[in-house]
């Protein structure tokens, strides 16, 4: 069993993974904002957290350590529509774009955020905490860092980062490779000052707003993660992850809001993990654009989506990655060839061994050990299915383990699952198999000219006869 070693972007060094408490693994994962659906660059990230906890609990077993307790919050309220400190609150933005109660706008995006989740087989964590239901504990933070750490503007209180010590350090903030979004705001004694606290303005309609010692209003997005990760996971954790664009500015002013309480140069957590963008080929994917792509788009173009958990996985988590349909359709390809190979399998009778599938386990442990190299990880598994060598049992024991890794469920998918209708698509599958039949049936007499015909249906129908296709699935809707 090799150790783990990750990427710890406070370091900008892969470092050998050691838990605080072996008996207890933490970790805290940035969630979305429910003012909109999660697009497809979101759920890349929730598909690394997912990869990681999964790679920790399997280590977990190997060394004997204990229970993985892993949280991913809900920001339902304060994350302004910049990532620093200009803008309204993209959920009350939200609210009066759509005309509609807020509340049942957090609740409507968190359940098809949650649905996002399960459609990828990505473990839920131990608790999706809501920052609505931490906004006493915020306050509280607040007021316990206000006298050294802060100061009062008109419409808030602010942290001065010149009270923490190497602030930016995770960001590199002063260095070429720095890339923070700080933007001025009238008062403020550093450009990178931050809210903790936003007054209501006069006059100001919000839906979700508290009262406080600096008036009535909103916390600061940057607090609420602090308050949530250390109300569940304790003053020091073990990983905190998010998408590279955290890391510029969401993340460093976390941890000055926790050196702050600490009263040290503390930053909360021993490891930073940081994800990064899925790009479409014209641009980098975004809900504020107006224009994203979500999962179930991907559904209604007729694609599965573990398709695209693999095509996730095909990518390193630290990679940017290209966003395609004729990527998307390769990763449908591979994974059907995949459960064809599964179904093979098990079809076959049982047979001895010639020789083990311990060296495919312990490649597959050394690929996921290094800093979570899924992309290697999946060649290993092609090798394992094809090994004849290895009987048909052992291999899907092993595949198993894999699977336990990957999450791909090869173990329960079905072609019939993989055929997956487009929304506009006009005939139902019991239809499309009937007419095949009918197909099959005109072959077997000679009858090509009937058989033609169907075909020539179908087609325009929006389905492909696929004949001779070397994986056997007889047919596609295009």
């Amino acid at each position: 069993m090799q150790p783990l070693t990750l990427f710890n972007s406070l370091t900008r060094q892969t470092e050998t993974f050691a838990p605080i408490d072996p008996a207890n693994l933490r970790v805290y994962s940035c969630g979305p904002t429910v003012y909109n659906y999660a697009h497809i660059g979101n759920l890349r990230a929730y598909v690394f957290t997912d990869t990681l906890s999964r790679v920790l609990r399997w280590k977990a077993a190997a060394m004997g350590w204990g229970a993985l307790t892993h949280i991913i919050n809900i920001t339902d309220v304060g994350h302004l529509t910049s990532d620093a400190d200009a803008g309204d609150d993209k959920m009350e933005a939200a609210a009066k774009r759509a005309g509609q109660d807020i509340w049942a706008i957090a609740r409507h995006y968190t359940e098809a955020f949650k649905q996002n989740l399960s459609d990828l087989n990505i473990r839920e964590p131990a608790r999706f905490p809501l920052a609505t239901d931490h906004v006493a504990e915020m306050i509280a933070w607040g007021q316990a860092i206000e006298a050294k750490h802060c100061y009062r503007l008109p419409d808030g209180l602010y942290f001065d980062v010149s009270t923490v010590p190497d602030y930016g350090r995770l960001a590199r903030h002063g260095a070429e490779e720095g890339e923070g979004r700080i933007e001025e705001v009238a008062g403020k004694r550093h450009a990178a000052d931050f809210a903790i606290w936003r007054t209501s303005a006069p006059g100001e309609n919000r839906q979700m707003e508290w009262d406080s010692p600096w008036g009535r209003g909103a916390p600061g997005w940057h607090l609420e993660c602090s308050v949530m990760s250390r109300a569940y996971l304790g003053d020091r954790f073990d990983i905190h992850t998010g998408g590279i664009d955290h890391r510029e500015i969401h993340h460093p002013n976390e941890i000055a809001q926790n050196q702050a309480m600490s009263g040290t140069a503390d930053t909360g957590a021993n490891y930073w993990l940081h994800n990064n963008f899925l790009v479409e080929r014209d641009a980098k994917m975004s809900k504020s654009s107006g224009q994203f792509t979500r999962l179930q788009t991907l559904v209604d173009r007729g694609y599965h989506p573990l398709s695209y958990r693999l095509m996730c996985l095909q990518a390193h988590y630290r990679s940017e990655m290209e966003f395609s349909w004729e990527g998307l359709a390769a990763a449908q390809t591979r994974l059907k060839r995949l459960v064809q190979a599964v179904e093979a399998l098990r079809a076959r009778p049982a047979s001895p061994s010639n020789a083990a599938a311990a060296p495919y386990l312990e490649r597959l442990d050394q690929a996921v050990s290094d800093d979570l190299n899924t992309p290697r990880a999946l060649p290993v598994l092609d090798e394992l299915l094809a090994d004849k060598r290895v009987s048909p049992a052992d291999r899907l024991a092993a595949l198993e383990k894999f699977d336990a890794m990957l999450g791909l469920k090869l173990t329960a998918l079905t072609r019939a699952e993989l055929r997956v209708r487009p929304a506009d698509a006009t005939l139902d599958e019991a239809a499309i198999a009937a007419r095949l039949a009918e197909r099959r049936e005109a072959r077997v007499g000679k009858d090509f000219a009937r058989s033609d015909a169907i075909r020539d249906a179908l087609a325009a129908a929006g389905v492909e006869v696929m004949d001779g296709d070397p994986l056997g699935w007889d047919w596609r809707i295009s």
